[in-house]
């Protein structure tokens, strides 16, 4: 019974000395034994050193746009409560959430009471104010004429008082008549202009009397979708009730905010992406970068405009936003392509060394993203040998007998 304990000591013991002490035996015989890859074996250089096979891929930089991933949420272009400028009872039948509405539509409609009445008796004081305007006219042009009497008389008197036709007292007379035709003009001009000024307070009042009246009909102050009913039929409203509210989702706006490291980096005009909780692809623009940042968290609001003519897309929504910034070399690489070194840093091996005998090497990276043709890394040269099979197999400084392919274009 303690047979099999026995042999399965034996059999961990000796895996173990393979794997630490001679490990290139242990290739030799995952090699023999087919455990690697079908792309790799072992294989000898013509100075007997042992060599693994891989298969590397020349791969060569292309520029690729980078993004700055931000987390974020849709926001409605607008959003506003429509409120009543007047009071009054709703007569309107209500129009019910969710419902489009165009700029100018009616949404609550109030009822006149006496407003017209005022409205009339402000067109009849603008209609007595007008005519005393002709009366105020010709009392002017009396009052100028009666100076004018006056100023002739006056002259005739002063001439036949020089010559002894005429008495001293004549001339006095003269004169005070004078100037009771000129406050006569005086005060006909006053009443013109009182008349001219009774004619703009009307129409003021007439103004103000049909604004009033407009006022009883609250309207949509843009096109866009109804969040809640619009007011009952019935009930009272006073200055500042509400009447509805109303949200535009078209252009709607994915909302960000991007770390203060990276806010140089997104300009206004930049294209962004971007993606839904429920998986929904989103493409815009860059239409606003905060210059102020928010007090605890010291990131910047940043706003990307994007084209929802449909109205599927919603207010609120968790969105991952990525924002293109100025373009870097990078590889496209198969994502199995990426390994991990003994510190756990992420990296690919490379065919490295002098062409006649090659060695495996191990090359860090910076993970740009995922893509569906693979991912895309920096921190390479503009043209590298990337081990695409075999390089679980191989450290550092491991002789390798690549066999090359093409990237693909």
């Amino acid at each position: 019974m303690k047979l099999i304990p026995a042999l399965t000591a034996i059999l961990v013991a000796g895996f173990l000395y393979l794997l630490i002490v001679d490990r290139d035996r242990l290739y030799a015989i995952a090699q023999i034994d087919g455990a690697a890859a079908e792309d790799t074996d072992l294989a000898k250089a013509e100075d007997g050193t042992p060599q693994v096979g891989v298969v590397a891929l020349r791969s060569r930089a292309r520029e690729v746009d980078d993004t700055v991933v931000l987390r974020g949420r849709t926001e409605a272009a607008r959003q506003v409560e429509v409120r009543a400028e007047t009071s009054g009872r709703v007569i309107s039948e209500p129009l019910r959430k969710g419902a489009f509405v165009e700029t100018g539509e009616a949404l609550c409609e109030l009822d006149p009471g006496t407003r017209e009445i005022q409205l009339a008796e402000a067109q009849a004081r603008l209609s007595e104010a007008e005519s005393r305007v002709p009366t105020a006219q010709a009392g002017k042009a009396e009052a100028e004429a009666r100076l004018r009497e006056a100023e002739i008389n006056l002259s005739n008197a002063r001439r036949l008082s020089q010559g002894g036709y005429q008495s001293e007292t004549s001339v006095i007379s003269a004169e005070a008549a004078l100037e009771a035709a000129t406050a006569q003009v005086q005060s006909a001009e006053s009443n013109l202009v009182s008349a001219r000024a009774g004619i703009e307070a009307a129409q003021a009042a007439v103004a103000s009397a049909e604004r009033e009246i407009d006022r009883l009909i609250i309207r949509a102050p843009f096109d866009g979708l109804l969040e809640t009913d619009t007011a009952e039929l019935g009930l009272l409203m006073q200055t500042g009730s509400p009447c509805a509210t109303i949200v535009q989702l078209d252009p709607i706006k994915l909302v960000g905010f991007v770390p203060e490291v990276h806010v140089d980096e997104i300009r206004v005009g930049a294209r962004a992406t971007g993606r839904l909780a429920s998986g929904r692809a989103l493409s815009g623009e860059v239409s606003f970068v905060s210059r102020s940042a928010d007090e605890t968290t010291r990131t910047f609001r940043v706003e990307v405009d994007v084209p929802n003519a449909d109205l599927e897309i919603r207010d609120g929504q968790t969105a991952e936003i990525l924002v293109d910034t100025n373009g870097t070399e990078a590889h496209l690489l198969p994502q199995s392509a990426l390994t991990l070194d003994d510190s756990g840093q992420l990296g690919v091996r490379t065919v490295g060394g002098p062409e006649a005998a090659p060695v495996a090497r191990f090359m860090p990276v910076e993970l740009l993203r995922d893509t569906p043709e693979g991912v895309l890394v920096a921190g390479l040269d503009p043209v590298t040998s990337v081990i695409v099979v075999g390089q679980e197999y191989v450290t550092d400084g491991v002789r390798v007998a690549p066999r090359y392919r093409e990237q693909a274009q």
